[in-house]
């Protein structure tokens, strides 16, 4: 997009992987923290890139920035995590310029999840967003494309019901041990992890199952005492687990560790345990599932569940790719006047050359123009001016393919040097 005046690199990619070809264990070794993130944007401004957006939840993992080229994007993720090049490339995917811009606005406005008006993803593409900023790896476009995406996010929430009764991984969490679980209101339930899907867990179990049998422990306790603060439910301490998990009749683990922290010695194996597995990567050991007594359910499931409620959001698809299509066409219409902002700037630059000599002429050839305050006919001239410059500007937007031509006439008409472009 060099032709944009955007980047000094010339094109805009996102390089990534998905729910959709990368199973759970492939996402988890390509996951990014708050940590790996700050330390890959960082890296990134020292190769001298001007503008990374990074996003990383337990469906995707994503990067979108103006670049030479994919692979510089690619060995930037893979010096951050776990995974290698050649495991990523045969399961990432890769956009570039306007099939990138296209994508971002289908993840942002829930139409890439994998659940269907999953609108979770766009409070991640907000934080990754202040992030860049915060670190100053954010230019016109990035934000202008970011902010696009939000407003059309908001529109299909407000406008269509393609999130309505939101199914999200912790609804279906619950959904799906409301559904096997008798009299669930009477279980002992434990969460282990209070990051945000623990925390949405949490606030569904309590709205939906009314049980007054939920016990919360996280490593870190404090984080866990505010979330049982607000449901008055009960904390324990890290140091409790093992004999938590044993009086549990389900168990939710939504932990964030890059290894298994529920192991098969940690599980009384004669009684019956329902797991949920949230985490990404899988933070429970495989083997727990030999237990004759374990169910042992993983996100990658619980993400399939359909209901009638996810075939009702179907039907609200073409309305939401109305106002995609709608608001993305007011933001390349904005990134098509960026094409011609230099010969713009450098056409009021060559106006105002033209007012100076023009008046100091006039005052030469007739000595009346000097009664004249100059202020008043700066202002006056700059008015004609901007007049001038909107006029053009307009026939610019609406040339229909022929703006580089109507350009070019412009530059010859007016002996336009420097444009920038």
């Amino acid at each position: 997009m060099k032709k944009y005046s955007l980047s000094k690199y010339p094109s805009f990619f996102v390089v990534g992987l998905s729910y959709q070809k990368a199973d759970a264990g492939t996402r988890g070794r390509f996951s990014l923290n708050k940590e790996n993130k700050t330390a890959l944007l960082t890296a990134a401004k020292a190769q001298g890139l001007d503008a990374v957006l990074i996003t990383s939840t337990c469906n995707r993992t994503e990067i979108y920035a103006f670049a030479e080229n994919e692979d510089q994007l690619i060995d930037l993720l893979c010096s951050e995590t776990l995974g290698s090049k050649a495991e990523f490339k045969k399961v990432y995917y890769s956009f570039e310029n306007r099939e990138a811009i296209s994508h971002i606005f289908k993840v942002g406005t829930g139409l890439d999840s994998q659940i269907l008006g999953d609108f979770e993803i766009i409070s991640q593409l907000k934080s990754g967003f202040l992030l860049s900023k915060k670190l100053g790896m954010v230019n016109a476009f990035l934000e202008r494309l970011v902010n696009s995406v939000i407003r059309a996010s908001k529109r299909i929430k407000n406008e269509t019901e393609l999130s309505t009764g939101a199914t999200s991984v912790s609804f279906a969490s619950v959904q799906y041990i409301m559904n096997q679980v008798p009299k669930v209101s009477q279980k002992n339930i434990l969460l282990f992890g209070t990051g945000k899907i623990g925390r949405n867990t949490c606030e569904n179990l309590v709205k939906h199952t009314q049980n007054k049998n939920i016990t919360l422990i996280n490593r870190t306790k404090d984080k866990a005492e505010k979330i049982a603060g607000k449901f008055n439910l009960i904390v324990k301490d890290y140091a409790d687990l093992q004999a938590e998990i044993r009086k549990a009749d389900v168990l939710i683990v939504a932990t964030g560790a890059q290894h298994s922290t529920i192991s098969k010695e940690l599980i009384y194996p004669k009684k019956e345990l329902l797991i949920l597995d949230l985490s990404i990567p899988r933070n429970v050991s495989p083997d727990v599932d030999e237990l004759e007594n374990v169910s042992l359910i993983h996100l990658d499931y619980l993400s399939k569940v359909t209901d009638s409620t996810l075939e009702k959001r179907k039907t609200f698809i073409p309305q939401a790719n109305e106002i995609i299509a709608e608001v993305k066409a007011e933001f390349i219409e904005w990134l098509e006047t960026r094409k011609f902002a230099p010969t713009l700037k450098a056409l009021k630059t060559k106006l105002k050359n033209i007012h100076e000599i023009g008046f100091l002429q006039g005052l030469e050839e007739d000595s009346k123009l000097a009664k004249f305050n100059p202020e008043e006919v700066e202002f006056i001239s700059e008015r004609i001016s901007q007049k001038i410059i909107n006029r053009v500007a307009g026939h610019l937007r609406q040339a229909n393919g022929s703006t580089e031509a109507s350009i070019e006439l412009l530059k010859k008409m007016f002996q336009l040097e420097n444009t920038g472009e």
